[in-house]
């Protein structure tokens, strides 16, 4: 029952090269190779580590050099299906490694000892948060100063070498420190099957004066390791698709609500059955955007509270029973815990447990199994959709432009929504750029990504990256509001150096305009920058760049038309200048209520 790691087929490789990955099954893969000898020269932990990554399917891992890590980037490189990028600094390699994983299923970033890895500590805490199979290398001290009483630069200045190691505790799910050959090959195997069992980053750290050092435990290609599938207590799934039944059978007006945890349990494609075969309207909370499909007839937009898509929330929060997939309820998703929901009325689907209506809880349950099983027992009710249909009226129009009239926010983005095709994903950042790009809809095949629970400002350029380099054939546009883009803009230079097409649109209102909406202050506004000329900059004529700068639609159209015409085949960085109060409402809205749930006044004693 165990299933080869080498077959794990997550996103399929732009390289023909490359020994895909595949989705467990229950069902053992089949291996057509067998292990060769390899020569001494080779057989080394570093080239070994490479041979792995290349395995699962990773052609591109994420770096920033140090001179600890020096000689292990040397045995990376010199694995010919292996492409090291080096990024400007370490968090944006851990960001495109984030970006990375999104689309291939699995990433790697390798920077140098505490001075790298605390850097890219918090890319790493929002891949956990996500549920991204990450694997972070970080290159330690010679392994004879461990135990002594040395200290060592790139350090706090003690002894104790375990500072690092303590910190990547907390966000990662294994930890392997890699002080004596004997013992590397177990630690990194038993690293890598984990990050992709678990769906979560994992460390490992090398000492530095290891990865050159042949070792008979590398001495034959790695054979592919196997690990064995989770798997559903039949007996559970029984009484769980029974008891969950039997409440949605009752019910006049049910419908179907995506978390973002469909994408850790692989269960998108049950979801869409599930509601194919019940005939349920269904919805998407906001960071599940782009994992259901939203050209399905009985899709009704993003469930989002009081700033849900129209008349969504409305069709949601009056039906008499729902079933969530995958949720997550925390103060953003739930509008300042402003929703209109009944925990009587729900069934509560995790990646391995249902929990029905409040009350009886079904562990050892996996989701895909749970949703498959499940339509087979529902009785088919469209009541919820006849009743959207009745009430829903089209999106409204944007006021007429007089002529060269400064640009409008949500104009923008409906010339953004005619660019969307199957060839396209969207990159939103975190800021109003959730809330513009939430209206956005997606047409079959365009790929959608943000990072709502971690939400850290500054992550889509480096994410950005990292997609960009796992998906050649598509197209990505990026959202990017100029406060986020300060924090991490040397990254556009790798793109180039990558011979990325990627389109920025860089939306430039002079601020942190989220941060406006939830709490105003002297320090929500920036020193404004000159970006494309900051652009040029960077480009400094290697490379294909293209720039422009827009204050009006007609200005726009032009830039649209060149950036998907003559300079497709360019990195294009548009700046969109708009007013500093120019938000969508339903930012308005959600930062008054985020606002209130922070303001809220200690309990009594």
């Amino acid at each position: 029952m165990d299933t080869m790691l080498s077959s794990l087929d997550l996103h399929k490789p732009t390289s023909n090269h490359v020994v895909s990955c595949l989705t467990p099954t229950s069902s053992t893969t089949t291996i057509q190779s067998s292990s060769t000898a390899i020569s001494s020269a080779n057989a080394t932990l570093g080239r070994h580590l490479a041979r792995r990554l290349v395995q699962i399917g990773i052609t591109d891992i994420f770096s920033v050099p140090g001179d600890f890590n020096l000689t292990l980037l040397d045995h990376l490189i010199a694995e010919p299906k292996l492409n090291v990028i080096g990024c400007c600094n370490e968090l944006n390699a851990g960001y495109a490694a984030d970006g990375y994983s999104r689309s291939r299923g699995v990433g790697a970033c390798v920077v140098t000892f505490t001075v790298g890895g605390l850097s890219v500590l918090n890319a790493i805490a929002g891949a956990y948060s996500e549920d991204l199979p990450l694997i972070c290398i970080v290159d330690g001290p010679n392994s004879n100063d461990y135990g002594t009483n040395r200290i060592l630069h790139h350090t706090i200045g003690i002894s104790d070498f375990s500072q690092e190691l303590r910190c990547f505790q907390t966000v990662t799910c294994f930890q392997a420190v890699v002080n004596h050959l004997e013992d590397a090959h177990e630690l990194i195997d038993t690293a890598i099957s984990t990050a992709l069992k678990e769906s979560k980053p994992v460390y490992i750290s090398i000492s530095c004066n290891l990865p050159a050092i042949p070792h008979p435990t590398f001495s034959r290609e790695p054979v592919p390791f196997s690990r064995a599938p989770k798997l559903t207590n039949q007996m559970g799934l029984e009484a769980a698709v029974e008891a969950a039944a039997e409440f949605l059978n009752k019910a006049v007006k049910p419908v179907l609500v995506g978390g973002p945890k469909l994408r850790v349990a692989k269960a998108s494609d049950a979801f869409v059955e599930l509601a194919d075969a019940s005939g349920y309207v269904f919805a998407a909370m906001p960071s599940a955007k782009g994992m259901v499909p939203e050209h399905h007839p009985h899709f009704i937009g993003t469930y989002w509270g009081a700033v849900s898509t129209a008349f969504c929330a409305e069709i949601v929060e009056s039906a008499d029973a729902y079933l969530f997939a995958g949720p997550i309820f925390n103060d953003y998703s739930s509008v300042g815990y402003s929703l209109l929901l009944n925990k009587e009325k729900a069934i509560i689907v995790q990646p391995e447990r249902v929990v029905i209506a409040n009350g009886p809880s079904f562990g050892c349950v996996l989701m895909k199994d749970f949703l498959n099983s499940l339509a087979k027992r529902l009785k088919h009710n469209n009541v919820a959709y006849e009743n959207y249909r009745r009430i829903f009226v089209p999106n409204g129009t944007p006021l007429k432009f007089a002529p060269k009239e400064p640009l409008r926010v949500n104009v923008m983005f409906q010339h953004i929504q005619q660019m969307l095709s199957s060839e396209t994903v969207v990159i939103a950042e975190t800021g109003d750029s959730w809330f513009n790009c939430q209206k956005l809809k997606l047409p079959e095949g365009c790929r959608y990504e943000f990072q709502m629970q971690y939400g850290s400002i500054g992550w889509s350029v480096g994410a950005t990256l990292g997609y960009a380099q796992a998906v050649h054939e598509k197209r990505v546009i990026a959202c990017i509001g100029d406060g986020s883009f300060q924090v991490t803009a040397q990254d556009v230079s790798t793109m180039l150096r990558c011979g990325q097409n990627t389109i920025i649109f860089l939306i430039n209102n002079g601020g942190y305009t989220i941060e406006v909406e939830i709490h105003d202050g002297p320090y929500n506004v920036i020193k404004n920058w000159n970006y494309t000329g900051l652009i040029d900059a960077i480009h400094n004529g290697e490379g294909k760049c293209w720039t422009a700068k827009v204050l009006c639609e007609e200005e726009l159209v032009e830039a649209i038309a060149t950036a998907t015409g003559p300079k497709k085949d360019s990195l294009c960085f548009i700046e969109v200048i708009v007013h500093k109060d120019d938000t969508s409402k339903e930012v308005l809205e959600w930062g008054s209520r985020v606002s209130a749930a922070n303001s809220r006044p200690p309990n009594p004693p």
